[in-house]
């Protein structure tokens, strides 16, 4: 069982209130309050030591990374960051690490927009809870529903760096060393695309953001949409650390790993022009990696023939923890 399968099988339920636009399934929940002129969207994640972060990891990047996960699911919604809580479980009140987390926090929630506004604090395993709040206006929010046959597939920014960040720390992969401060970057302080997102309302059928892996994350659009796709690794947009990895690593990296917290989302064929005038900021660009087919599947393909990855994402109930 699946952590998605745990969630369908043991927690969904029909929504019993009027106010709930979207409930479970989606990159955040959406909320519809009386009298209000915008639409609340809601998230929440979990990062756990030596599930999410080794013990050793700086606590400036895990309080960073804690609030970036959930303002990457804000921006694949296309909400406008408001607010968020934080519950803190920590083994002890060490006075420097919390000076590290307070700050790498405040520096994403600074640059976001964000403001906190509550949460609660308990002694334990050290594990890091945050609610984020983003508003949209009214049936505007991205939502993986939407996918229809002959739209096409894009991604942000590029694809697998977080990956190699994470191989190369283990020890597993070598690089030369002008890449290792990007690729353990992409992987330790991701950028959430909330411009991209918000501009993407209205050009985008469907959207979710890459947490989990491309295969993965596509699987669920795809689910929710009841379509299929076909995409072309040949057009996979992949950095020069990448390039100079490729022989040792392949796609896998790149399409099951994630970590990467771009956005996949899919465009009509008569948006494209209008996605064309978007200027993602920063400047990550937006890549055509596929398209949505009637049916159900995703069919990769590398130039030679059908492309089966070992392993289609992060599963948390699959195996052993990453780190």
């Amino acid at each position: 069982m699946d952590e998605f399968g745990l969630i369908e099988e043991f927690f969904t339920r029909p929504a019993r209130r009027a106010e709930v636009v979207l409930g479970i399934g989606d990159d955040a929940a959406l909320l519809a309050l009386a009298g209000a002129t915008s639409t609340l969207a809601v998230t929440t994640d979990t990062l756990v030591e030596g599930v999410h972060f080794r013990p050793s990891a700086p606590s400036f990047d895990v309080g960073y990374k804690a609030l970036a996960v959930n303002v990457s699911d804000l921006a694949a919604m296309g909400a406008r960051p408001l607010a968020f809580l934080l519950s803190l479980a920590v083994p002890m009140a060490d006075r420097t690490w919390l000076a590290g987390f307070r700050d790498g926090l405040f520096t994403l929630a600074d640059a976001v927009g964000l403001d906190l506004i509550g949460g609660d604090t308990v002694r334990g395993p050290l594990a890091v809870t945050i609610t984020a709040l983003g508003s949209v206006a009214p049936g505007a929010a991205l939502r993986r529903d939407g996918a229809r046959p002959g739209d096409r597939v894009y991604v942000s920014g590029q694809l697998g760096e977080a990956a190699l960040g994470f191989l190369l720390r283990a020890g597993r992969l070598s690089l030369p060393s002008r890449f290792h401060e990007s690729v353990l970057t992409r992987l330790d302080r991701p950028w959430p695309r909330i411009h991209e997102g918000q501009a993407l309302i209205g050009i985008a059928s469907a959207a979710i953001d890459i947490s989990d892996g491309l295969v993965a994350d596509l699987g669920h659009i795809l689910k929710a949409s009841g379509v299929g796709a076909e995409l072309d690794l040949r057009r996979l947009p992949l950095s020069e650390a990448y390039d100079a990895a490729f022989a040792t690593v392949g796609y896998d990296p790149a399409i099951a790993f994630g970590d990467d917290y771009e956005l996949c989302f899919t465009v009509p064929p008569e948006r494209v022009q209008a996605l064309a005038g978007i200027a993602p900021h920063p400047p990550c660009g937006f890549h055509y990696i596929g398209d949505i087919v009637a049916g159900a599947g995703l069919t990769l393909r590398d130039g030679q023939g059908v492309y089966t990855p070992a392993q289609a994402g992060y599963n948390h109930f699959d195996g052993p923890a990453p780190l």
